[in-house]
């Protein structure tokens, strides 16, 4: 388990394998959520990192509805 102290100014520092691991740069935002007793930072991702991410989605085939179709 990594630990992380709480600085005289609130802040913490992540630790250098999580950032890592997740790909962290300088400036990227996380959602902060306090849940009952501990709190979780979430990475909010860009609409670029977002692009692609259902590409591999296109292949899967699915009936529309009649009245859903498009032209």
């Amino acid at each position: 388990m990594m630990t992380s102290k709480i600085s005289p100014k609130y802040q913490i520092v992540i630790p250098k394998a999580v950032r890592q691991r997740l790909g962290l740069k300088p400036g990227q935002s996380l959602q902060v959520t306090e849940r009952e007793n501990h709190i979780e930072l979430r990475l909010i991702l860009s609409p670029n990192r977002l692009l692609g991410i259902l590409a591999d989605c296109r292949h899967i085939p699915f009936e529309r509805e009649k009245d859903r179709e498009l032209p």
